[in-house]
């Protein structure tokens, strides 16, 4: 059970990361969370999908890893086999949480970083270090809080933006049909996407509202993704041959 509290260089300063990925880590998963402000990363990699939240009707972006349960094509033995990983994979054990403080007659709100005391990743004598000799920050742990800084950023624009492609009809439900070959078929459902036919037909007034809002290119960055399904075929072909030549 995840067990978050605020970090710092007193309490935390022999913590390190292990920073290798490995299904041991929880990192063996098949979707993960993206948000805007990485699109234009994840996009050269992986498929990029949205999935309604059933509690609340809002839509979210995810990246499709894997085709079935517990399957991530992206991870080997070497470890994560990608140019990019997810924010919400890379950052580890850290998020974003909020500080209130009592100041002259106001309060005042600030973003700081957590950590979750019971991940696996934590180590005393492996990984990386989260604060030098004297107490500041390593440039691992600068690097996290930029990651970090970046994925809340996304969060905040996420639900605007979305429901900005809701309202110009942008989203549309697809039934994803894998076939990795003659004997193997995936139907993956729940999924949405950009159309692109309705966004090559935009009027020009809403085209105009959706690149002033800075919301366009994600829309292009979402629908032109969809190319990378083609990565995930291959790369099953590739692990379903290495398992029958170990067999």
């Amino acid at each position: 059970m995840a067990l978050y509290v605020m970090l710092n260089n007193v309490a935390h300063k022999e913590m390190r990361v292990i920073t290798r990925y490995s299904a041991e880590f929880g990192d063996n998963v098949a979707t993960a969370m993206v948000v805007p402000t990485e699109f234009v990363h994840v996009q050269r990699e992986y498929p990029i999908f949205f999935r309604k939240d059933p509690a609340s009707g809002e839509f979210m972006a995810v990246v499709l890893l894997g085709l079935q349960k517990d399957e991530n094509l992206f991870l080997d033995e070497k470890g994560w086999n990608a140019d990019y990983v997810p924010g919400v994979i890379a950052r580890g054990p850290f998020f974003i949480g909020f500080q209130r403080r009592e100041g002259e007659g106001t309060f005042e709100t600030t973003a700081v970083i957590h950590v979750d005391t019971e991940h696996p990743r934590l180590s005393r004598t492996e990984g990386e270090p989260l604060f030098q000799a004297q107490g500041k920050n390593t440039p691992y742990l600068d690097r996290m809080a930029d990651l970090l800084d970046g994925i809340n950023k996304g969060m905040e624009i996420r639900k605007p933006m979305f429901e900005a492609f809701a309202a110009a009809d942008l989203i549309e439900p697809v039934k994803l049909e894998v076939k990795v070959n003659s004997e193997e078929q995936y139907n993956l459902t729940g999924l949405h996407t950009i159309s692109w036919e309705k966004l090559n037909k935009l009027d020009a007034d809403t085209l105009f509202k959706l690149h002033r809002a800075g919301y366009l290119q994600g829309a292009f960055l979402v629908a032109s993704s969809l190319g990378n399904v083609q990565r995930l075929i291959d790369l099953k072909n590739k692990r379903r041959l290495q398992t029958a030549m170990a067999s």
